[in-house]
């Protein structure tokens, strides 16, 4: 795995870098957002970790221009924690934030956690999903049943999408909380449970014997392939 850590804090770099590298990783190391640009052009990182205060080019402009060429996750670094910096790093394309000063194990976990997300949607090809008479568009964010549109919510289609891409695997509640929610996320376990319920309202034929979206009891939910 390669991952290419960008601040101008050159001490606060070196830190990042060796406790990555200890957990195995392959970590490169930049300075300012422009260059930060012209490693992700040429390089084939896992994850970029950007800090947002730097010179020549800050580090929500280098994430947009990022965005404009790759998927790749990015975990934003920043000194200040108003949640309106945090909307606005999500709004460049950021996939995640952490405030200085941090836990560096806090870091690993986020680093970790947002690499297996990247895994687990990483195995399908195209931008549509068929799973029987269920159709989804993930690049145009559309959703069908037996060729009818279907109004999701942004959360009842990132649920959907998630374990459609990976049938057959079980995810727990707090797995899709993590996941789909994101690690800050202060609401009832059970939220999980209702956006089930209502994807099976809305895709499945008869949603109290569903076909594809399926309850491992006691586990969690999947998808049947």
């Amino acid at each position: 795995m390669r991952i290419l850590v960008v601040d101008d804090e050159k001490l606060l770099v070196k830190g990042i870098k060796f406790n990555l590298e200890n957990e195995g990783y392959h970590v490169d190391a930049a300075f300012d957002g422009s260059e930060a640009v012209e490693l992700a052009r040429g390089g084939d990182y896992d994850l970029i970790i950007l800090d947002v205060m730097m010179p020549e080019l800050d580090g929500l402009e280098a994430c947009m221009r990022i965005r404009e060429f790759s998927t790749v996750p990015i975990i934003m670094l920043t000194a200040r924690s108003e949640d309106m910096d945090k909307v606005i790093g999500f709004e460049y394309g950021a996939d995640d934030y952490i405030t200085k000063p941090f836990n560096i194990l806090e870091l690993k976990a986020r680093v970790r956690a947002l690499l297996r997300r990247s895994a687990l949607v990483s195995n399908v090809v195209g931008a549509v999903i068929t799973v029987g008479h269920i159709m989804l568009d993930t690049e145009k964010r559309i959703a069908k049943k037996s060729d009818q549109p279907v109004e999701l919510t942004v959360k009842e289609f990132d649920v959907f999408e998630l374990l459609a891409k990976n049938p057959g695997r079980v995810y727990g509640r707090e797995t899709l909380l993590n996941i789909v929610w994101g690690y800050e996320y202060q609401g009832d376990i059970r939220t999980v449970d209702v956006h089930i319920r209502r994807l099976r309202e809305k895709l499945e034929e008869n949603p109290a014997e569903p076909e594809y979206i399926m309850t491992k009891w006691g586990i969690g939910y999947y998808v049947k392939g």
